[in-house]
């Protein structure tokens, strides 16, 4: 499958399969149970990006996980995805330059369809270049999925119970070293956000595309299929340090982690 969005990394959230509607389960099994919808996903939000057409009111797909024969959902959640990002983008620029980047009718997707869309909580999150350190402390190295795709992968799958327990962890620790602020905010956000889902739900960190930058970038020191990513101990490491008020601790896991995804994100300005 060619990665369309190679940018893209994505944290998904897969709810059990008896939580949705009939209709939609029927629909999901028959149309995106697989690798594909992936590529579906991809494909759909790169029309959104050229054609203005409302996703409101459009039956939505999803991604589908078998694990020990239970099957869990991952809806796009399109409508308020598409409405965030673009009210988003909309508010990083001046009023008077907007109009020149947003295609004809995105207005009025935004205000006609944008209460409703989004009051549907995500079930992804996506981030471009580089993925937020928070996301990864969400997870543990042993949580690495063993999926097999044809081009370089890196997939961490836990229970949302897990992620949500290493999320507490790690905003207390970001409180008791630096007390309330922008980290603390984002890691509390995150939080609520996992605890809206069933319990019995899975949480997934897909690198997406960036991946293959991540195997260029350290592909220097002979790692293969980001075999040398230590982006979760990383992070791990800064926690106990802060844990345990040794800065010099936290600031190397730190500092291992940011530079290595800041090599990831030097290759957004080299295409």
């Amino acid at each position: 499958m060619a990665i369309l969005t190679p940018y893209v990394a994505s944290l998904r959230v897969y709810e059990p399969f008896y939580k949705f509607p009939e209709a939609n389960r029927n629909f999901w099994e028959n149309s995106f149970n697989g690798e594909d919808s992936k590529k579906s996903e991809q494909l759909n939000s790169l029309r959104r990006m050229i054609l203005s057409e409302s996703p409101s009111g459009k039956v939505d797909g999803a991604h589908i996980l078998d694990i020990e024969g239970e099957k869990f959902v991952a809806p796009w959640t399109t409508s308020s995805r598409y409405i965030s990002a673009l009210t988003e983008f909309k508010s990083s620029l001046p009023s008077s330059v907007a109009k020149f980047f947003l295609p004809d009718g995105v207005d009025g997707s935004i205000n006609i369809f944008g209460d409703e869309a989004l009051d549907r909580v995500p079930h992804i999150l996506s981030a471009n270049w580089m993925i937020p350190p928070r996301w990864f402390a969400l997870f543990s190295s042993e949580d690495r999925a063993s999926d097999n795709y044809p081009y370089p992968t890196i997939i961490f799958r836990t229970k949302l119970e897990s992620a949500i327990a290493r999320g507490l962890r790690a905003h207390s620790a970001v409180v008791r070293a630096f007390g309330n602020g922008l980290i603390e905010e984002e890691l509390s956000d995150l939080v609520t956000w996992l605890k809206v889902f069933d319990s019995a739900s899975i949480l997934e960190l897909d690198y997406g595309g960036l991946a293959m930058y991540l195997d260029a970038s350290l592909a220097g020191s002979g790692n293969i299929e980001g075999q040398g990513d230590t982006s979760i101990e990383d992070v791990e490491k800064s926690l106990l340090g802060l844990e345990r008020g040794d800065g010099n601790m936290a600031g190397v896991g730190y500092e291992r982690l940011i530079s290595r995804w800041r090599r990831v994100a030097e290759y957004e300005r080299a295409n």
